[in-house]
């Protein structure tokens, strides 16, 4: 049984949106694969992906040219070619990847960068964004710089996880059995929830990583976060059910959806996150799931696609799912409007190096160029077991209780496994796609020396080939080593504040 009860409309054949993306039409159509990919290999008009780091479009610049990324990390230590990361100036402290964004934006390097690529251009370029609000899209116009995702309203409404339930009801694609409440203490919760049972997960409209997903077993549960759920005008009920992550992405574009391969979630690994619920990794692994969930989970992806089309959303979408371990149910978790953390296991794996990234589909909606797809043909492809390479990622969080100052971290590059299990440093390199074997791994470093490490701060992100979880998906000796010897590369310092001086500035959100 799933909890997909439609197919959904077949949009291949369907007339192209008319829409307020890629307004200036070329005259040319592009026809197939090989066609958009040499559209993009000879592309002239700047493309910026802005963001605290370029983990999540790691290697986009080889497919397209004249792409840059702009971040306020420099994760490469100035080698990486195509990475821009401007001097340091005084900001107020950031409390949000949007307020990073917009410090880059904001800043005269950045600005000088945008207008002197442009000049020989309609406009300055066009950007990517992992997260943005309105404040963004007004500094791009002030840049002219288009941004090549539907407007930050929309995507806020799509991202409220009380909307992605109503959405998802919409297209027949239900959520584990659920209340969307206003609760206002204990016994308002038992009252209006009762038919879930004692044992419930809630959840806020926004947040991630289990920052804002709590589980209730008893008043004691409920009392520790209170406020943050009787706060909230509406919050998600769910019922408790044994289940397994999962996370599909997908591109909603004038000819379809494109559908990504479903790939597992590591979630709450103590060893990880010290987040009870929190993501902290991906397998693509085909051998994860059976032919019916895989199918399930691609016909699901679908069906939301098409409502979110209706909605008149365009562009790159994740979803996460949670399937049932009694009843083998596929439900809807939530719905991601942008790129992901996991974005860079779907644009470097296997069939997008065959086909091409599913970053560049998204991108088509907004360069001003018509194209022709057959849709249909790409979905089976993708979804052919044998187009899935394994490939696994882990995101390392600081996990203590502790603050210290760095003072020793490992570069981002090539990393081996010897056969004692203990960790090296191999060369310096700027993706993945040199490691191919299961004793090295790519590390791509976040949190360098002189900064600060505290609960929940992203230390790195380290990615190898094959498995990093078992088939009763807990962690691999193999995952342990590498966790171990990543941590064992970072050293720090806790007597960092003498007497006067001024704290840390500690951001209590995920850069990823």
């Amino acid at each position: 049984m799933t909890a997909v009860t439609t197919k959904p409309t077949n949009l291949t054949k369907a007339k192209p949106l008319t829409s307020n993306v890629g307004k200036r039409r070329r005259k040319s159509t592009l026809h197939g694969i090989s066609e958009i990919r040499r559209f993009f290999h000879r592309n002239t008009e700047p493309i910026y992906f802005i963001s605290a780091t370029n983990f999540n479009l790691l290697g986009i610049d080889e497919w397209v040219r004249n792409f840059t990324y702009i971040n306020y990390i420099d994760c490469f230590d100035g080698q990486h070619p195509n990475v821009f990361v401007p001097p340091e100036r005084p900001h107020e402290p950031f409390e949000s990847i949007e307020d990073i964004n917009n410090y880059l934006l904001r800043h005269p390097a950045v600005k000088a960068l945008v207008k002197r690529r442009g000049k020989d251009h309609k406009t300055n370029g066009k950007a990517l964004f992992l997260m943005f609000d309105e404040t963004t899209e007004k500094l791009c116009k002030e840049l002219d710089l288009e941004v090549c995702f539907p407007p930050a309203s929309l995507r806020n409404q799509v991202d409220d996880k009380m909307e992605t339930t109503r959405i998802g009801n919409k297209a027949r694609v239900h959520s584990v059995p659920n209340k969307l409440v206003r609760v206002k203490s204990y016994e308002d919760l038992r009252r209006k929830t009762r038919k879930l049972g004692d044992d419930v997960v809630i959840q806020t409209a926004y947040g991630d990583s289990g920052h804002t997903t709590f589980f209730v077993t008893d008043e004691n549960d409920f009392m520790k976060h209170e406020a943050d759920i009787t706060s909230a005008p509406e919050v998600k009920v769910m019922k408790r059910i044994r289940c397994r992550g999962s996370a599909l992405e997908a591109c909603v574009t004038r000819h379809g959806t494109i559908v990504g391969p479903l790939m597992t979630e590591l979630v709450g690994f103590k060893d990880l996150t010290p987040y009870r619920g929190g993501w902290c990794g991906n397998e693509v692994f085909a051998g994860a799931f059976d032919k019916r969930i895989r199918k399930n989970a691609r016909r699901a992806a679908m069906a939301f696609g098409d409502q979110l089309r209706e909605m008149g959303y365009m562009g790159y979408f994740e979803i996460d799912y949670l399937t049932d371990l009694d009843t083998g149910k596929v439900y809807l978790g939530e719905c991601n409007p942008r790129i992901t953390g996991a974005s860079s296991m779907t644009n470097l794996a296997a069939f997008a190096h065959a086909d091409a990234p599913l970053v560049l589909f998204h991108l088509l909606e907004w360069m001003g160029v018509k194209y022709e797809l057959d849709v249909d043909e790409l979905n089976e492809r993708w979804a052919d077991p044998q187009n899935i390479d394994s490939w696994s990622q882990l995101v390392i969080k600081h996990t203590d209780n502790s603050v210290d100052r760095i003072t020793h971290a490992p570069p981002s590059g090539i990393y081996e496994l010897d056969s004692k299990g203990e960790m090296s440093y191999v060369r310096m390199q700027t993706h993945r796609r040199t490691v191919q074997f299961e004793n090295r791994a790519f590390f791509l470093r976040i949190a360098a020396p002189g900064d600060y490490r505290y609960e929940g701060a992203d230390l790195g992100i380290l990615v190898s080939p094959g498995r990093f979880m078992d088939d009763d998906f807990q962690l691999t000796a193999r995952a342990k080593k590498w966790i171990k010897g990543i941590r064992g590369f970072y050293a720090g310092e806790s007597d960092f504040a003498p007497d006067g001086a001024a704290q840390p500035e500690l951001t209590g959100f995920k850069l990823l």
